[in-house]
């Protein structure tokens, strides 16, 4: 009997997509950075990545394709890997500031994973100001978004006193390399995982932000036939999304940025008092900065709609100790065009509501599951159709509610990159981590060069909403009267726009749109 070293697995369709998904201008790797006020124990660093990320099988393997390219690549046991090759270590140059660090994390962004070896590698950088940080970036192909999220959390523990994590011995390993070279070029389905780690972790995940769509409520719109159905055909039939600033040929340069912390309760108060929720609110200042960036740059906006990809989480709770991709994706129209905060937030909640009725999500993970078995060069023709009916790419991760610890130190902030893929070149990420929430924008450079002004904007559109939402402070636009989200008409109109009726005391609707009784 072979032992388990000779062991492989085949890739899940969709996993296989996501592989493949991969190219020379937009790599599919999801790229992250936690910030730390002191230096780790590096040694303490390596000895928990050992003991309890490397239970999971996945990280000591590399990829194997068929030959011929036909059929599913299979994961199969690195028999060279070493630890040394996937946790680097290496300072971070003068002055060691966000700036750097910032300009670090764009070059990094583009340069790929090594194919020969498991998918992943950790960053450790000394000489962040008074304290670190630790660079993460993983394939994609590994897992979706809140599965790594479970892995990284099972690193950490929640008392800056907790012992360290015993190492098995047949982990205990020791090499010499170039921690530059590997930096630069780096040599870096469901699994067997830790359980222990994983449920421990698993409580912690924030409770303020949750994932756009529930699973179970997709699940329910799936069942339907004839709206499956439908949403295929919308799919299939949505037209390519129209030639923006933000909508050009990709070049292989990023840029990345990040906004400052603000506070969960925060943005939840200002969704109280306007109807809405966290999610809305922070989508409407993103729009809203979209919208500035364009007119600064002399681009038409009026009547301008874009659409972002939303990967929508579909991971039921028996599968939450699971690698793999558990994901549909749906497309939603930002509404560019309009200036009004209001009339902005209303029309993005509507197109919210609408999309959480319908199993597109459901539908989308098909067709990637579909795509994963086709051969890579009728894959990549695929991808590129569907990625022409977008824009970007916007995600959000609940992390943590509550300050955790890696290595004995208390991680102060965390920030990730969704990664865009085929010719999208905008992806904006949310993560909430100890009540402060932080969006992560990464650029294609040919398109837009300076995300910080992205950021700026993002943070002006959401103080404006702030003033919007907090009586007795009028808005700058004349004509608007002090009117939540909840008080006005539901209803949209022939044309698709929201109805700017309010609605009827006790009713959701204007008198205009009230419902019939047939």
């Amino acid at each position: 009997m072979g032992s388990k070293k000779d062991h492989s697995e085949p890739f899940s369709s969709v996993d296989a997509a996501w592989l493949h998904m991969d190219t020379p201008t937009n790599l599919v790797v999801i790229n992250g950075v936690m910030t730390f006020d002191r230096p780790l124990d590096f040694e303490r660093l390596k000895v928990t990545v050992e003991a309890r990320m490397l239970t999971f099988d996945r990280f000591r393997q590399r990829v194997r394709e068929p030959e011929n390219r036909l059929g599913l690549p299979h994961w199969e046991f690195d028999p060279d890997f070493h630890i040394d090759r996937h946790l680097l270590r290496d300072r971070l140059p003068d002055p060691g500031d966000l700036q750097v660090l910032q300009e670090l994390m764009s070059r990094l962004v583009s340069v790929p994973l090594d194919p020969t070896r498991p998918l992943w590698q950790l960053v450790y950088l000394e000489n962040f100001g008074q304290g670190s940080a630790l660079i993460g970036r993983l394939h994609h192909c590994i897992a979706d978004g809140i599965a790594l999220m479970q892995v990284l959390l099972s690193l950490t523990d929640e008392s800056p006193d907790a012992p360290w994590p015993s190492l098995p011995e047949q982990h205990k390993q020791e090499i010499n390399l170039s921690p530059l070279a590997r930096l630069m070029y780096p040599a870096v389905k469901t699994v067997k995982t830790a359980n222990r780690n994983w449920r421990a972790a698993s409580h912690l995940v924030h409770e303020g932000i949750e994932t756009m769509f529930t699973p179970s409520r997709l699940s329910e719109a799936a069942n339907y036939g004839t709206k499956s159905a439908l949403a295929l055909g919308k799919l299939l039939l949505i037209p390519p999304d129209p030639k923006t600033l933000y909508k050009q040929n990709c070049g292989i340069e990023k840029k990345v940025a990040w906004s400052k912390a603000i506070k969960v309760d925060e943005v939840k108060t200002v969704g109280y008092k306007m109807g809405g929720t966290i999610n809305d609110i922070l989508l409407s200042a993103m729009t809203g900065a979209l919208r500035r960036y364009m007119e600064n740059r002399g681009e038409p906006v009026e009547g301008v709609n874009i659409r972002t990809m939303i990967p929508v989480n579909l991971r039921r709770p028996e599968e939450a100790n699971t690698l793999g991709n558990r994901f549909g994706l749906v497309y939603l129209a930002l509404p560019i065009g309009i200036r009004d905060p209001l009339e902005r937030l209303v029309t993005l909640k509507k197109r919210m509501d609408m999309i959480k009725d319908t199993p597109e999500a459901v539908v989308a993970y098909g067709i990637l599951g579909v795509m994963g078995y086709t051969p890579v060069q009728l894959e990549h023709v695929l991808a590129m159709i569907f990625s022409l009916k977008g824009t970007a790419i916007m995600t959000n991760v609940p992390g943590p509610r509550q300050a955790v610890y890696l290595a004995g130190e208390p991680i102060d902030t965390f920030i990730f990159w969704v990664p865009t893929a085929v010719n999208i070149g905008l992806g904006l990420s949310i993560f909430s981590y100890n009540g402060d929430v932080i969006i992560g924008f990464a650029t294609d450079a040919g398109l837009v060069p300076d995300p910080e002004q992205i950021i700026v904007d993002f943070q002006d559109e959401f103080e404006m909403l702030k003033r919007w939402g907090t009586p007795p402070d009028r808005p700058e636009y004349p004509g608007f009267e002090q009117t939540t989200l909840a008080e006005m008409c539901q209803a949209l109109t022939r044309s698709g726009a929201p109805c700017k009726n309010r609605a009827l005391h006790g009713s959701s609707y204007c008198r205009v749109h009230q419902p019939r009784d047939d």
